[in-house]
């Protein structure tokens, strides 16, 4: 709902971080952010998603 620094951030299982999608301030609104898992092996992954005192930890699974 208002401006904010928003990061986006992926892990793997291990907790290791592979790749920072976003790292900027933003203004307040609804984004899409593309992610290039060209690199990476199929398995399950955690994203993290900050804005401001928001957080939020989600699983994905990647299948190639």
């Amino acid at each position: 709902p208002e401006a904010n620094p928003v990061t986006i951030k992926i892990y793997n299982l291990l907790g290791q971080k592979i790749v920072t999608l976003v790292d900027k301030w933003m203004p307040a609104g609804s984004y899409q952010v593309k992610f290039d898992a060209a690199g990476f092996a199929s398995g399950l992954y955690f994203y993290r998603i900050e804005a401001g005192k928001y957080s939020q930890v989600r699983k994905m699974m990647l299948l190639r």
